[in-house]
């Protein structure tokens, strides 16, 4: 048996409800909407190359009680727990990051998402993709374009896999490949590990912040911050010092910092490399 949330009503506040929303599609969009909105995707804790734990309890703690945001593993994990907990039929499913790389490479499967079927249909709901994360849920076994409250997004079927891309500046990206295979608890504990200890990992010693809203995503990687709205042209602006990176995971991001001695040194370290690149 899959473990349970136990503070459902504390999950729900965070998201603006005030009673428990039915098992529906609708329910599920905007579930989808409010939660990228409220929980930031954030990396501190591989940056500063602390444990990621996947204990379920340890990652409603960081969500609902530190103020924090997370990864995929966590992200998404905690709300499959909230969606089953709310009567959806779900399960998690997994694949891997293409973004960025050449066409056909293989990548580690580290992405963690859902999978919901509601009156026999079958949607994609993913809240934890960072600078790129989809806002509303997708249906699966439809490859035309489907709009959500920011980018276009669409599903394409490759043989046993499916491809999921987004439309930004008038083209498509190919964000990840992801297959139906069904996960287990060692599955999730596997690829947390890789990505948050392996040498090769994308988010070792790396510091990258997402939060959406209205029209718009926020952004932070690469030593700059950058607001992104839709139909406008992207702001960015180059980050100075670590009490700047601070101020904004604070004021821009809506995220707690943490008080670790680790973190300034970790952020001084990361600014350093992107400056010296």
């Amino acid at each position: 048996m899959s473990p349970s949330l136990t503070d459902i009503s504390r999950y729900l506040q965070r998201l603006d409800y005030d009673r428990p929303p039915p098992p529906t599609l609708d329910a599920l969009r905007e579930l989808q909407r409010r939660h990228t909105a409220a929980f930031p995707f954030e990396t501190l804790s591989t940056l500063m190359r602390l444990p990621v734990s996947m204990d379920l309890h340890d990652i409603e703690h960081k969500l609902l009680h530190e103020g924090r945001g997370g990864y995929c593993y966590e992200l998404n994990r905690a709300f499959l727990a909230l969606l089953l907990s709310l009567g959806f039929d779900a399960r998690g499913i997994t694949g891997r990051v293409v973004m960025g790389e050449a066409e056909g490479t293989v990548t580690a499967r580290t992405h963690l998402l859902s999978l919901v079927t509601l009156d026999g249909v079958r949607y994609t709901v993913d809240v934890g993709f960072g600078g790129m994360v989809p806002t509303a849920p997708l249906q699966l076994d439809y490859e035309d374009a489907q709009p959500t409250p920011h980018e276009p997004y669409r599903i394409t079927r490759q043989g046993e896999q499916y491809l999921l891309q987004a439309q930004v500046a008038g083209d498509w990206r190919a964000l990840y490949v992801f297959d139906l295979q069904p996960q287990a608890e060692i599955d999730y504990i596997v690829g947390n590990w890789y990505v948050s200890t392996h040498p090769d990992s994308p988010f070792l010693d790396q510091l990258r912040v997402a939060r959406t809203g209205p029209g718009w995503r926020r952004t932070l990687g690469n030593g700059s911050v950058a607001l992104h709205r839709i139909g406008h042209a992207s702001e960015r602006r180059a980050l100075v010092d670590v009490e700047d990176v601070i101020a904004e995971l604070r004021e821009g991001f809506g995220l707690r910092v943490p008080d670790h001695p680790a973190l300034a040194p970790a952020i001084a370290r990361w600014l350093q490399a992107h400056h010296d690149a």
